[in-house]
Formats: structure tokens, C-alpha cells, sequence
């Protein structure tokens, strides 16, 4: 996992005053998530995680993003709320993937 990326996740979990419970983190370039993927993806670069958070703590969480240095925000905020997150990462801008970035997931597994 990138240091920097890290430091900032853990300023923001002290800002959020909570343990931030990752459902996601480091992907090596062969778990099948990754492999379809043009190139190594964020959570393979290790600059992302994936936080199991439902409704207002979800939308707390992404409202104290900013100031952090995260340029990747997804939520996915349907379905069962054990499948439930939000996505950080610290990825450079790449040609399919511009930064700064807000997405949410539609019907796809993270």
C-alpha cells in the first residue's frame, strides 16, 4: 500500500472519530477484478480501499473527504447494507480514468 495514501486515510478515520471497517484494499493485477481492467487499478496501484458504510455514516464519510487528497470517491449505497461502501483512492489522473472523480456503482460487485 502507498505510505502516503495510508496517512491520509488514517487522518481522515481520526477526523471521523470512528473505525473505518475496509471491505476492499490492496487487489493484486491478477484477482479477477483487476484482470479485465486496461491497466492496474487503483486498488492494485495500493491507493484505494473500499469502506463498509450505509447511509449517514456513508454520506459523513464523503462529506469529509475534501482536504484529504483523495481524487476517487464511488459509493455504492443499494442492495444488502453488508454490501454497502465507499470507495477512496489517491490515483493519478489516466486517460480512462480523469481526476478528480465522483462515481456511484449501478447494479456491478465491487
Amino acid at each position: 500500500m502507498d505510505a502516503d495514501f495510508l496517512d491520509a486515510l488514517q487522518a481522515l478515520r481520526t477526523a471521523f472519530g470512528r473505525p473505518l471497517v475496509i471491505s476492499s484494499g490492496y487487489r493484486s493485477p491478477t484477482h479477477p477484478l483487476e484482470v479485465g481492467k486496461s491497466g492496474a487499478g487503483s486498488h492494485a496501484l495500493g491507493c484505494a480501499v473500499d469502506v463498509r458504510l450505509s447511509g449517514a455514516d456513508a454520506y459523513r464519510l464523503v462529506s469529509m473527504t475534501a482536504g484529504f487528497g483523495f481524487t476517487g470517491i464511488g459509493v455504492k449505497q443499494h442492495g444488502a447494507s453488508a454490501r454497502r461502501f465507499v470507495h477512496l483512492d489517491s490515483s493519478p489522473p489516466r486517460e480512462l480514468a480523469p481526476r478528480p472523480a465522483l462515481w456511484s456503482y449501478a447494479d456491478a460487485e465491487k
